[in-house]
């Protein structure tokens, strides 16, 4: 069976017409309607002795199909038809192409990858606290995102006695108290190759991937974010990357906490568990089955420059500005 949001990715459900394609290959498409609960529906589709649960939307629908197959060990299709897809990515899916993920239905080859949880919920890619997840919380972010980093950035900087502290202990320090960025990811996110950064190389390390930064300003952590982290994070202070099996946050106040792009705020503690293996995948024969990070090149002299010159807002000619 395969559940459909259909407004996720700005419809792209029905420009692909999933349904229809669904029904082709035997396929029993449900559409997720207003009110609707998704878990339910993937509940009912187990309930209907469903082997293969899949699911076409975003990151954040993925992660709630995700639970329930984890919980009765029945396979799951991710379709990328959401925004930004970036466990399909991470899966060696191609993103662009929506109905040939289908294929995985009935020509499809299944591994086990990990997942995460956060106290209670599952996470297919990460978890955002702090300045991130804050600005994550803006309605105008899916929208213009660099605009509302901009916009907010020098605010969420600034000096704020009513902003949320969150503490946590690293390998070297057992009471980090004031980090402006805190991202805790299933598996390790590739930060220092120019090719894949921000991509895993791998979903089945069984480690959670954690990456925190104390910046005092909203120029180092507008470069930070206009870099991609690539390598250069080094050169910021204050910055730390490492592995972990868990991880937790304290707070003596709720923490906004962008999880898989969905916005929410949770009470502390915040409990973060690598669950090694946890959920069977099942991706189409023809997919590479690589993320970007797989095939990540070393970061070189060049490829420094050109980011430097992107993020001072100079791309070299012919070359077209990006950001992550």
């Amino acid at each position: 069976m395969l559940i459909i949001n259909p407004k996720s990715g700005g419809g792209k459900a029905k420009e692909f017409n999933l349904p229809e394609e669904a029904r082709k290959r035997s396929i029993e498409p449900l559409l997720l309607g207003p009110g609707d609960d998704l878990c339910q529906l993937a509940e009912e589709a187990v309930g209907r002795r469903a082997d293969v649960i899949g699911m076409a939307g975003g990151d954040g629908s993925q992660a709630l199909v995700a639970t329930v197959a984890m919980q009765h060990d029945v396979a799951h299709v991710c379709v990328p038809a959401g925004t930004r897809n970036h466990f399909a990515l991470d899966l060696g899916l191609d993103r662009d192409d929506v109905v040939g993920a289908l294929d995985a239905f009935t020509d499809g080859v299944e591994r086990r990858v990990d997942l995460a949880s956060l106290n209670d919920r599952i996470i297919v890619n990460s978890a955002s606290l702090g300045v991130y997840a804050r600005i994550v919380q803006s309605d105008e972010y899916r929208d213009a995102k660099l605009a509302t980093w901009k916009r907010m950035l020098p605010d969420m900087l600034g000096q704020d006695p009513g902003a949320c502290v969150l503490r946590f202990e690293t390998p070297h320090t057992k009471d980090w108290c004031d980090a402006a960025l805190v991202i805790v990811s299933n598996n390790p996110y590739q930060m220092r190759r120019f090719r894949g950064v921000g991509t895993r190389p791998h979903l089945d390390t069984g480690q959670l991937g954690i990456f925190v930064a104390r910046l005092r300003g909203a120029g180092g952590v507008a470069k930070l974010v206009t870099l991609g982290t690539i390598g250069a994070h080094r050169r910021f202070g204050g910055v730390l990357q490492w592995s972990s099996l868990e991880f937790e946050v304290q707070s003596e106040a709720p923490v906004a906490v962008g999880l898989d792009g969905e916005a929410l705020t949770l009470a502390a503690p915040l409990r973060f568990v690598s669950l090694p293996g946890a959920l069977l995948v099942r991706v189409p024969k023809h997919a590479s089955g690589v993320s970007p990070a797989g095939g990540a090149v070393t970061l070189t002299r060049r490829n420094l420059r050109t980011l430097a010159r992107i993020a001072v807002g100079r791309p070299g000619e012919g070359q077209q500005q990006t950001v992550p």
